[in-house]
């Protein structure tokens, strides 16, 4: 079996962040997003994989390199332009071959992993195993109805939804889908729906499964979703101080401080982590928290918020629920009138108290 990851797209529920970085590797507890799916892929005995990248291949590329990291052989398959999921398995089709293969979105998170999905798939054969989830409102979602374990239809966003299963962003497809996605026309927005791909499927008499995943599964595309998404990796770390912290220091509960860095004065509260050579001084850092790495906090507040690398935050009473870019600086105005004066560039969310 192959994987199909699929890391292009632009990313725009997330910007400005996704101005300057690839959406799939903003920072779960410090590390890419795109870092825990292909562990995932790994991890269920996977070792080729192809990863389709748009305009931030660059970016993927210095962070994944050939995958050897991971123990994966990745390949790079170029994708010219958004044009939908199933157009990820018209170009990867030279790298797919008539193997069976795993299709994982990049930004998405599946805790529970991916080997019962995997060992499922072997243990049937089906033509598609599709993964759904229980959801409290479907109509956001792509819809399946399903009928004693097997797949009847789909529904794309419905405003009364058959069932209240959505689908997650993984799949797993025999070789009948590339005949699927050859035989689809574009949709409304001009893309090639991988619903549509499914459907086409089932229409031919295919035999296409589904299994509902218990665990926690987050599409990562905007800031709320992150922030949860973050909360939940922090949940499995194991306390690891290998910085340094002054005797009025306080480290409560399962914290990670990566080498190189400062606390003095200050308190932090997990789970949280702080990034190697970040400072922290007469600071609070609270729970669900990650400090990216070379920060510098003084004298200010954070909880559950993700602070990326570089950044600088003084004198803040407090942060919360925040996602902050590399190498910014928050800080008090000193200039009279007191004001707030701003910086503020394309697509950024701003709210005061």
């Amino acid at each position: 079996m192959k994987a199909l990851v699929l890391a292009g797209g632009s990313g725009t529920r997330l910007r400005p962040i996704t101005h300057t970085s690839a959406k799939q590797l903003v920072p779960l507890a410090n590390r890419p997003i795109l870092y825990y799916c292909l562990e995932a892929i790994a991890a269920a005995g996977i070792r080729e994989v192809g990863i389709v990248v748009g305009d931030t291949a660059p970016m993927i590329h210095a962070a994944v390199g050939d995958g050897g990291e991971f123990g994966l052989e990745v390949t790079y398959i170029p994708q010219d332009a958004p044009r939908g999921l199933a157009h990820c398995v018209l170009i990867a089709a030279d790298f797919l071959g008539s193997d069976p293969f795993v299709m994982y979105l990049g930004d998405n998170l599946l805790v529970d992993g991916l080997t019962p999905i995997v060992e499922e798939f072997a243990a049937y054969e089906p033509d598609a195993l599709i993964l759904l989830k229980e959801v409290d409102d479907p109509r956001q979602f792509g819809v399946a109805v399903v009928e004693d374990g097997r797949v009847v239809g789909l529904v794309e966003k419905p405003a009364r939804p058959p069932s209240n299963l959505a689908l997650v962003g993984v799949y797993v497809f025999g070789a009948k889908i590339h005949e699927a996605v050859r035989a689809i026309e574009p949709s409304e927005r001009g893309e090639l729906e991988i619903t549509d791909a499914v459907e086409w499927l089932l229409r031919s008499g295919c035999d296409v499964r589904s299994k509902v995943i218990d665990g926690d599964w987050i599409d990562t595309g905007k800031r709320q979703d992150i922030l949860e998404a973050n909360r939940i990796v922090l949940d499995h770390l194991e306390r690891r101080v290998e910085g340094t912290a002054d005797p009025e220091t306080r480290i409560v509960g399962r914290v990670v401080v990566e080498p190189g860095a400062k606390l003095i004065r200050s308190e932090v509260r997990g789970p949280t982590i702080i990034g190697a050579d970040t400072c922290l001084v007469d600071s609070f850092v609270g729970p669900y928290s990650s400090i990216g790495e070379n920060c510098v906090l003084e004298d200010s507040e954070i909880d559950h918020s993700i602070i990326l690398a570089g950044s600088t935050v003084v004198g803040i009473r407090r942060i919360a629920d925040s996602l902050v870019g590399r190498e910014t600086s928050i800080r008090p105005s000193t200039e009279m009138p007191r004001a707030y004066r701003l910086m503020v560039g394309d697509h950024c969310e701003i709210t005061l108290p």
